[in-house]
């Protein structure tokens, strides 16, 4: 900030741009929060940054289920509800998060000369933890200073956008008893982490990668990674593709994932996506239509007067 500040004193910027430049700059720089909901759906994979302080985000999902295994001779067809709830908690860079998926089916096996039908219900999974950002890019903005004489320079590759976010997630996961859609012998509460990266690239495309451990020494763990990119069409639009690969002794696919997502308000978005595979032990289907919410507390008039105190107190000590 200091480096930053000089040299606008040297391209002598009128004092009261300085300071809102300055206060500013120094706000973002040290923030999550935003000003519209960042909701980590439609897709499946988890940003590296928070909601923010005192802010409380609901993310809730439908979507159908359509599995048919070749081999087995086996149709699933149902339906399953995602839902998860975020808080940002203390710090800006700290959120607490639960997360769950119940799905509700009808299981047909073909493979018998009269087909056996079976409904099944239970929870996919049950996850609470906490996702803390141990490192961002762009908290130094030093090498992302606007430009005052060129708009070419303000718009070319920038070096740093290879940098990402990083943040890391520490929970346990609930297996149910018995359930149709866990491992056999796998139940009760296991560990589970993941890293997240995010890449901001310019023009409104954002690039996200999680790796994730699950059931951490149970029976079956399993290893998860999801590679996202989104693009921003307009300040209402965006759109998104996705691969998920999973991989475990129980179950191994890779899922893809196209879709979009529409800002109602700075509150409130609408999302869809359809997510299929391909192979066929078993073929894979779903279409999803979704929904995120925020009730925001939070509150940023104590970091905008300390950035601005800060502004002030740097521009009288390049003044003299």
């Amino acid at each position: 900030m200091h480096i930053f500040a000089s040299k606008l004193n040297y391209m002598r910027l009128p004092v009261i741009l300085n300071l809102l430049l300055c206060a500013f700059l120094s706000f973002s720089s040290h923030a999550q929060y935003t000003d519209v909901i960042n909701s980590n759906r439609p897709g499946a994979s988890k940003s590296a940054y928070s909601v923010g302080t005192n802010v409380l985000q609901f993310e809730l999902g439908g979507r159908s289920v359509t599995e048919k295994h070749s081999l087995l001779q086996e149709d699933v067809s149902g339906f399953a509800v995602n839902f998860a709830a975020r808080f940002g908690l203390f710090w800006e860079q700290l959120e607490i998060n639960v997360d769950l998926d119940y799905q509700n089916d009808r299981k047909t096996i073909n493979s018998t000369s009269i087909p056996q039908e079976g409904n099944r219900a239970n929870f996919r999974y049950f996850a609470i933890g906490a996702n803390y950002l141990i490192y961002d890019p762009y908290k130094s903005l030093e090498d992302e200073k606007p430009n005052l004489k060129s708009y070419h320079a303000n718009n070319r590759f920038q070096w740093s956008w290879l940098i990402p976010a990083v943040s890391i997630y520490a929970g346990a996961n609930y297996d149910a008893p018995d359930s149709p859609y866990t491992p056999p012998l796998v139940e009760g509460f296991s560990p589970k982490v993941r890293l997240a990266t995010q890449h901001n690239f310019f023009n409104g495309w954002v690039y996200v990668m999680n790796f994730s451990y699950d059931r951490i020494g149970s029976d079956d763990p399993e290893f998860q990674y999801i590679l996202t990119l989104t693009k921003a069409i307009n300040q209402q639009w965006v759109v998104f593709g996705e691969i998920q690969g999973i991989n475990s002794d129980f179950y191994a696919d890779n899922l893809f994932r196209l879709g979009g997502a529409y800002l109602w308000n700075k509150n409130f978005q609408l999302d869809t996506n359809i997510t299929f595979n391909a192979k066929d032990t078993p073929s894979v289907f779903n279409f999803s239509l979704g929904a995120s919410y925020r009730f925001d507390f939070h509150d940023d008039s104590k970091a905008i007067e300390k950035a601005t105190r800060e502004a002030l107190e740097e521009e009288k000590e390049n003044s003299n």
